[in-house]
């Protein structure tokens, strides 16, 4: 039997549904019952009736979906599986940060650890966080963490003056806007889509054409007609969106935009947890308490 078999088999036998972020292994987003971004993970794991969640991401995706989801079984194949962005602010850091601005609302980016969510008022993702500001109510002081290009972009969209954490991901922020203008002397006319954690996505805003989600990058794939995209972000979404648009040619801004994080768990990882319910994630009742409120907000915008 294939491992891609076994695990299919095992998903069953053991009651399990097993979410893939867009920037998985491909092997691995094809065997899961779900692929897409944080947010729409993070809403089929509340969605699913099966007692274990497989999360093939990073550990505060699978810190979120226990949070969500406290009487279920959640489990991360690969406990090496971090977030550096995630790494680039602590708990004492916010509270710190927090102290400074005393009364200020804190928006915190999912890609951050579950006691840094438990410090927050609100999280967003990548495709809701415009939405989320604007949730705030006018006049209130933000503090907006941890990603500093996604908070510029957002800034820029709403209008709202917001104090940005400096904090990036190492993958997106090593595109730049010369490797942009580099693409597109290589490939004239292809559209540029990119993710906002790029360092190229708010300091070379002529040159996009499209700043969007991972997800929403998935549907423009589905939706468009040209013959080349240039996208940058992690190249673990070319896979996907190649799959569901095989007539259009995806080119990486930068083909070596690769998150050794998210490469971490492979089939061989996704089959050991199931059939030996490994590693299993926990979050103690009182952080997991004080970030549900944050969560659930940005779960329903």
């Amino acid at each position: 039997m294939s491992l891609a078999a076994e695990v299919v088999r095992l998903k069953d036998e053991k009651d399990a549904v097993l979410l893939a972020h867009n920037y998985q292994r491909p092997e691995v987003q094809d065997v899961a019952d779900f692929v897409g971004d944080s947010l729409y993970l993070s809403r089929k794991a509340m969605e699913s009736d099966r007692s274990v969640i497989v999360f093939a991401g990073v550990r505060f995706m699978a810190e979120t979906a226990k949070i969500l989801n406290p009487t279920r079984t959640v489990l991360l194949p690969d406990p090496k599986a971090g977030c550096g962005l995630a790494d680039s602010i602590t708990a004492e850091q916010l509270r710190s940060w927090k102290r400074e601005h005393p009364g200020a609302v804190v928006v915190a980016y999912i890609n951050t650890s579950a006691d840094v969510k438990a410090e927050a008022d609100y999280c967003c993702t990548s495709s809701n966080a415009i939405k989320i500001v604007e949730q705030v109510p006018a006049g209130k002081e933000i503090l907006f963490l941890p990603d500093v290009f996604l908070g510029d972009y957002v800034r820029r969209r709403t209008g709202r003056p917001m104090h940005l954490w400096v904090g990036d991901c190492p993958v997106h922020a090593k595109l730049r806007p010369e490797d942009l203008a580099r693409a597109r002397q290589q490939h004239p006319g292809a559209p540029v889509l990119a993710h906002p954690e790029c360092g190229c996505s708010t300091q070379a805003l002529p040159g996009v054409d499209r700043i969007l989600s991972t997800d929403g990058m998935v549907r423009f794939a589905e939706e468009t007609r040209v013959p080349e995209v240039l996208v940058a972000t992690e190249v673990g979404i070319l896979h996907r969106m190649r799959a569901l648009n095989p007539t259009t040619a995806f080119t990486p801004i930068d083909a070596g935009a690769i998150c050794p994080f998210m490469k971490e768990i492979d089939l061989a990882d996704v089959r050991d947890a199931l059939a030996k319910g490994q590693y299993a994630i926990d979050v103690p009742g009182e952080i997991a308490a004080k970030a549900r409120t944050a969560l659930e907000r940005m779960v329903a915008a």
